[in-house]
């Protein structure tokens, strides 16, 4: 939309707010609402102040002046505050509406045009398939003198016997939630508000169901869409499934791993890489019907995962569930449908349209700018150098890789297991993503800095279970 058409809108409509979005480089949601009697054109095009040092990641005190710039093309109505409200989303630009390294959809930006530029493809298109926990009630506590955390939901496995009110014995039993119907299932309902509100607000909805774990698993697919407007999407996504959560007196999670012993969150990223309409990933006959520039990607996707895991699995929570067990995805191979390997070709429709690959590792912890961003970065480099994931050692691997021999294990690669790990990977390998300048060295050092201070929150913190296993020796 031009400023011109979104004033109209304002005027047609009756808007009374305007509430401009961006994340900060970990990735959380932040706002900005002005009333639309000081919004005309000329706000539109050279956009609105404010103070970048209050942002995590952004700007330090004594060069705090930034500006954000709405895009004008993601304009959307809000139903979650009073109003009426248009929504849109903004790029942080510095003083001159210059582009700013670190801003998250600035990175995104600048990789779409970066394979444009490299000539390997015009577009790539993204699939997320972002997993979360919806609990009735949640307490936790982080003190000098008490750490805890207690969930509570309905419809967990632990509550078969709870007493203290009506219980119908409808639960979801211990890893066992994947496809279950009403009753057992008694989120259906607000997942199917869920749908309906994110089909309101420009999504294509193309199925919902509840997970594997008990407690409230859950997963809203939606249509894959070109980078930048896909991570937008997953970071709308998150907005509206936690505010009509919240109507319904629930609370969301997208922690990789809140419960123990249970099937973890994912954010499972499907990708392909297309050029004047044609899918470069397809190739008939090959393996899983995939081409030589679909296997390159592959090779760079697993030969920097070390590293993309400190953007794509930011979290130190990122680790619980990167553990063997739980479909979850340590193996660093790829397979055809074989949800234990890193890197999955799904085959249930492999055609021209549909042949994909399924990078199965990453989770919602991670920034959808940043993570996309990143694994199209390690891709095109898999490409541009030839990177044959078959020589590399990375598969492909067609056996449940949770039921190896000793010798057949020992020869495939598993993912890092600490968010230090995959830090210190990213210190060492980071060259191929300040290709193009799509990621600065100043973004990767302030990276690396903010997960360095979660890794030290952690760890200089007695844990709950440590009284456990150590108070009585």
């Amino acid at each position: 939309m031009t400023p011109h058409e979104v004033v109209e809108l304002i005027r047609e409509r009756g808007i009374k707010m305007i509430d401009v979005k961006f994340v900060d480089l970990p990735g959380v949601f932040h706002h900005l609402t002005v009333p639309t009697a000081v919004i005309d054109e000329d706000v539109l095009e050279t956009g609105l102040p404010f103070d970048g040092s209050s942002i995590r990641g952004f700007r330090g005190i004594a060069e705090s002046d930034m500006v954000l710039l709405p895009d004008l093309n993601t304009v959307v109505f809000d139903p979650f505050v009073e109003g009426p409200t248009l929504s849109m989303f903004a790029d942080v630009k510095e003083p001159g509406l210059k582009d700013y390294a670190r801003d998250p959809r600035g990175v995104a930006k600048r990789a779409e045009s970066f394979l444009k530029n490299s000539g390997i493809a015009d577009v790539s298109f993204w699939g997320p398939e972002i997993e979360f926990f919806m609990f009735d009630n949640v307490r936790f506590q982080s003190a000098a003198e008490a750490s805890y955390y207690f969930i509570e939901s309905g419809e967990a496995h632990w509550n078969f016997g709870r007493g203290d009110t009506p219980n119908s014995g409808y639960k979801v039993k211990y890893q066992q939630g994947y496809f279950r119907a009403l009753p057992i299932d008694d989120q259906t309902n607000i997942r199917t508000a869920m749908s309906l509100q994110l089909e309101e607000m420009g999504f294509v909805i193309e199925r919902h169901h509840h997970e594997v774990a008990s407690a409230g698993q859950n997963e809203i697919n939606f249509r894959f869409s070109t980078l930048v407007d896909a991570a937008d999407k997953a970071s709308m996504f998150k907005y509206v499934v936690k505010n009509v959560a919240r109507a319904y007196g629930k609370t969301i999670t997208f922690m990789p791993k809140p419960l123990w012993r249970n099937s973890g969150s994912g954010m499972h990223c499907n990708q392909s890489l297309s050029k004047d309409g044609r899918n470069l990933f397809y190739k008939e006959g090959g393996y899983a019907n995939l081409s030589q520039e679909a296997l390159w990607y592959i090779g760079g996707l697993l030969t920097h995962a070390p590293a993309l895991l400190a953007i794509t699995n930011p979290s130190t929570n990122s680790y619980k569930r990167l553990v063997p067990g739980y479909e979850a995805p340590v193996n660093l191979v790829f397979s055809k449908g074989n949800r234990s390997a890193a890197i999955r070709v799904p085959s249930n429709f492999a055609s021209a349209k549909t042949t994909r690959v399924e990078f199965r590792t990453p989770d919602p912890t991670a920034n959808p700018y940043l993570a996309f961003a990143a694994q199209l970065m390690a891709g095109l480099d898999g490409i541009r150098r030839q990177i044959d994931p078959t020589k590399a050692g990375f598969g492909p691997v067609d056996k449940d890789m949770y039921h190896l021999t000793a010798e057949e294990k020992a020869k495939i690669s598993s993912a890092p297991t600490s968010l230090r790990a995959v830090v210190e990977a990213l210190r060492a390998d980071h060259e191929f993503l300040l290709e193009g300048g799509v990621f600065s060295k100043e973004l990767i050092e302030t990276w690396i800095s903010l997960k360095e201070e979660e890794i030290a929150t952690l760890d200089n913190r007695p844990h709950p279970v440590e009284f456990e296993m150590y108070f009585d020796i």
